[in-house]
């Protein structure tokens, strides 16, 4: 015959959903840990994909004007973009590059400043030109098949006459 303390039964009697007293109690205190610690890590990664990311630059030309752009190359950097950021310098912008040319579509999740978006040619050719609102999840899309595209602050290609047809220069574009 073993005996046990009363105490210790009272700990570990059944109840009417089957668990222990002992194993409600480690489940209260375990979430009473866990949970914080789950929060803290959601709101560092949630915090970490609000920061703007800070990417390679390039420098373009269009026409006598020089356009300081941040080069999204990278699935990741093409999905981030220029969320999150409250403002540009008049003529920085970002150029996003694929691997392959296709029908590129573009959405203003998360991006609080209006945006002009370039659909470019290899040559550096404008396809089409799309404005974008902020914070809308619109598609923009090109017009046809596209490796590039460049966004910059709304209405920059207009106020400077750049146009379907217009050249962008400088590197990754080939020659005419």
């Amino acid at each position: 015959m073993i005996l046990i303390k009363s105490d210790t039964l009272h700990s570990f009697h059944r109840t009417r959903h089957g668990y222990s007293v002992f194993t409600q109690r480690f489940k209260k205190t375990t979430l009473q840990w866990v949970m914080p610690a789950l929060l803290l890590l959601c709101g560092a990664a949630s915090a970490q994909e609000a920061r703007p990311q800070r990417l390679a630059t390039v420098t373009l030309t269009a026409g006598m004007h020089l356009i300081s752009a941040e080069v999204a190359a990278s699935p990741r950097e093409r999905e981030i973009g220029l969320m999150h950021r409250p403002n540009m310098p008049a003529n920085a912008g970002m150029l996003f590059v694929f691997e392959e040319k296709s029908v590129q579509c573009f959405w203003m999740k998360n991006t609080l400043l209006p945006l002009s978006i370039a659909f470019l040619g290899d040559d550096g050719r404008i396809v089409n030109i799309a404005d974008m609102q902020p914070m809308t999840e619109t598609s923009h899309c090109s017009k046809s098949p596209v490796r590039y595209t460049l966004e910059m602050n709304q209405g920059w290609f207009a106020k400077r006459g750049l146009a379907t047809g217009s050249r962008i220069g400088g590197a990754p574009f080939s020659p005419p």
